[in-house]
This record gives C-alpha cells, structure tokens and sequence, in this order.
C-alpha cells in the first residue's frame, strides 16, 4: 500500500503577520510548526502500513525553510519526504495550491491513498486536500475520526457535532482526519538523527506538468482584498420589568431605538 500525507508548514499562531500590501502570510522570522492535524494525518498513515505494509511519503509546499517540517515528518517514520517549491507558487490560494500538490503527487508512484488533515490552523478553509482529490479524480471522505482498511475496501467513521456517520469507499482514496483519530506519535532520536540527514528532493514548476496560469497569484480566483480587526462588542443589558408583557414592550423600544427593528 502507498500512502501519500499532504502536510503544512504553518506560522505560530500567536506569532502571525500579514503583509499589508500583499495581503498575504509573512514566513520570514515567524515561528513555525507542522500544523496540527496534518501529525494526526502522518499517525494514521503509519499505523495502515504498520498493519499493511507499505510505505509512507510526505510532501509539502512551501518555502525552503518547509524542509524543517519534512524532517518532523520522517523523524516519526515517513519513509521519503518531497518539497515541493518555487517562487511561481507564491501567493497560491487553496485552488492553485491543490492544483500543484496534485500535479507533484501525480509524479509519484501508483497511489493508493492520500492523507491529509482536516484543516491548516493558519487558513482554515479544509478546502485543499477535497480540490486535491478533485484534480486527481479520486473519491474523497472528509473528517475521519476510524479507519479499517480490507483489499480496496475501506471503512471510515465521520465524525459530525452529533455523533458519527459511517462511510465506505473503495481505493485509490484521499481522506483528511480530524485530531480524535489518535495521539501522533513523538520522533525518536534514531529516527531525529537519520532525519537530519536526508536529503529531500525539491519539485519545482520545471519539473511538473502544470499550466502557468493556474499556479501562483495568477493562478488563485480568490484573494485577500481587506483585513481588519472586527469592532469590539458591547456589553449586553438585561430587561426586567413586572410582567413579561412589559419586558416585551420594553425590549422592542429599545430595539427600535438602535434600529435592529
């Protein structure tokens, strides 16, 4: 079995800043991280090929320092890890950038499924890894908190606010898990060691077969116009008068006051 894991190098998010002008993430000098859900997706990667053979690889999209994350990655058992980078995907919206993800896995070998987590914690638009099977034309179960692989049959439990809905699907698949599904394992220090020496391959646009109007700024349908900081709420009051008729009529006056009514 081949698993692939999309994973996401994000800014700390008590460190984030935004470019004013361009409206997007600032990198440089931010503390990062592997965002998250994207550990749990590496988790439930590994312990498939525990059960199953096969074998595990990582890739991510990012600038240089993205490596950092990749590194995690094979440190906790991913057995080969692909950056994929360049300087014409800057700027990328979810669309572009599941666009070249997909590309870059298609350069890989036969897939069978692909993982990635419920959301980055820095966008979170859980819109990537969806367009990614998209793009590939591969079915796609979202939020799975259990997996159960048998031959190409795979059954999976959703997790809704509610409760839990069952699923099943054939592979080749993508799934993004949400943090219920297990406890990411920590790197060990053999695995750390063997980690910091890898070399990890870069994928650059020369080396996809992607369209040039589909990557990047020119290639993202959405951006980002305007930020601002929402306007303080007001404390609320609370209405009590000697009978709820009078509550009622009260409430109303001074709805129409503020003109909500």
């Amino acid at each position: 079995m081949n698993i692939v894991v999309c994973v996401k190098q994000v800014p700390d998010t008590t460190e984030v800043k935004i470019d004013p002008v361009t409206n997007t993430l600032i990198r440089q000098g931010v503390p990062s991280i592997v965002n998250p859900f994207d550990k749990n997706a590496i988790e439930a990667a590994l312990q498939l090929k525990e059960k199953h053979g096969g074998t595990v690889a990582a890739i991510s999209m990012g600038p240089p320092q993205a490596k950092d994350a990749l590194k995690e990655c094979l440190a906790m058992g991913v057995d080969e890890a692909f950056l994929v980078s360049d300087r014409a995907f800057g700027g990328a919206d979810t669309l572009a950038t599941s666009y070249t993800l997909a590309a870059a896995i298609k350069k890989l070998d036969q897939v069978d499924i692909i993982f990635c987590g419920k959301q980055a914690i820095d966008g979170d638009t859980a819109q990537v890894g969806p367009e990614i099977a998209e793009h590939l034309g591969m079915a796609q179960v979202t939020y799975a908190a259990k997996i159960e692989v048998e031959g190409d049959h795979v059954r999976i439990e959703r997790e809704h606010e509610d409760g839990y809905e069952i699923v099943g699907a054939k592979l080749p698949l993508l799934i993004s898990v949400v943090k219920s599904i297990n406890e990411p394992r920590y790197p060990t220090v053999k695995g750390t060691m063997k980690a910091n020496r890898a070399e990890i391959p870069v994928l650059t646009s020369s080396d996809l077969d992607i369209e040039a109007g589909k990557i990047g700024l020119k290639g993202s349908p959405t951006q980002v116009r305007r930020i601002f900081t929402p306007p303080q709420r007001t404390q609320g009051m609370i209405i009590c008068k000697e009978t709820i008729h009078e509550t009622v009529e009260e409430l109303i006056t001074r709805l129409s006051e503020a003109k909500i009514v």
